[in-house]
């Protein structure tokens, strides 16, 4: 269980990841917002408490691996490196500039602390599964965490993964789903119905439950779960809010991508200064 004192600090840190992540797509004018602010507090939890890293030496073999296959939300994963000392505060307002460090998608060759390069969904997916898989075949104990959206589910190719990744007994991988129900065109469930989708994932012989994607302590102890899982692959499917933080923008497709004015900047981060608190 996560002792108090921690929970708070996550807290803490995950304020600051939303900050950071707004203030850099207010520099730039424009950006993948709504889906970065979703996995916030997932980021949080994951570089506060749970994965193994070293920002003075990101490529560190001993290193835990994490994919974040909806590499939109690279500005949140951004923040979360450079409130670690992977790269100063400062470079963070270099997101999608001319010969920038900071693509708008994840970028292993360009990115110190990004260990692999996503956007185009589903295919992170099927490399997370292959890095905990060559882990596995050289005995290494490394863990394998992998983000993916709930709209990214639709691509084929997650479920081939998800196979796959049953029948080698991957259990040194943990998936997450950011479920917040929108995608780029509306909700999922317009789109294309996911159902159950922890319960579909269970089908393919993966460890998997549900989560409450902004609760840093429950998504903690789904986490410590599913490490103590032997013999599988674990799922954990967050249930989130697009935009989270930003009350006008919250639960909305439109934030998928939008605009962030400096007048826009102030009232956000004096939202969530209130709203976080902690």
């Amino acid at each position: 269980m996560l002792k108090r004192e921690t929970e708070l600090e996550i807290k803490r840190f995950s304020a600051r990841i939303h900050m950071e992540t707004v203030k850099t797509i207010a520099k730039l004018g424009s950006g993948h917002l709504g889906g970065s602010l979703s996995v916030a507090d997932l980021l949080a939890v994951l570089y506060h408490s749970v994965m193994r890293y070293d920002p003075e030496n990101p490529r560190w073999e001993g290193r835990d691996w994490l994919v974040c296959s909806k590499g939109h939300a690279g500005p949140a994963v951004y923040s979360a490196l450079a409130l670690k000392g992977f790269m100063p505060l400062e470079e963070l307002s270099t997101l999608n500039a001319p010969y920038t460090n900071l693509p708008s998608h994840c970028d292993r060759f360009r990115t110190k602390g990004i260990d692999m390069t996503t956007g185009s969904l589903g295919q992170g997916a099927s490399t997370a599964a292959g890095i905990a898989l060559a882990h596995k075949l050289k005995g290494m104990s490394n863990r394998v965490y992998l983000i993916m959206g709930d709209g990214e589910l639709n691509e084929g190719q997650v479920w081939e993964m998800a196979l796959f990744a049953n029948h080698r007994k991957l259990d040194n991988m943990t998936a997450f789903v950011d479920c917040n129900k929108l995608q780029i065109d509306g909700r999922t469930d317009d789109i294309c119905d996911l159902g159950d989708i922890a319960g579909k994932f269970r089908e393919f012989g993966w460890h998997s439950k549900y989560a409450d994607g902004h609760d840093v302590a429950d998504i903690y102890n789904a986490i410590e779960e599913a490490k103590a899982t032997p013999g599988a692959p674990s799922v954990i499917v967050l249930h989130t809010v697009k935009g989270h933080g930003w009350g006008a923008v919250e639960n909305t497709a439109g934030s998928h991508s939008l605009s962030v004015s400096s007048e826009q900047l102030k009232e956000i981060l004096e939202e969530m200064e209130k709203r976080f608190a902690v």
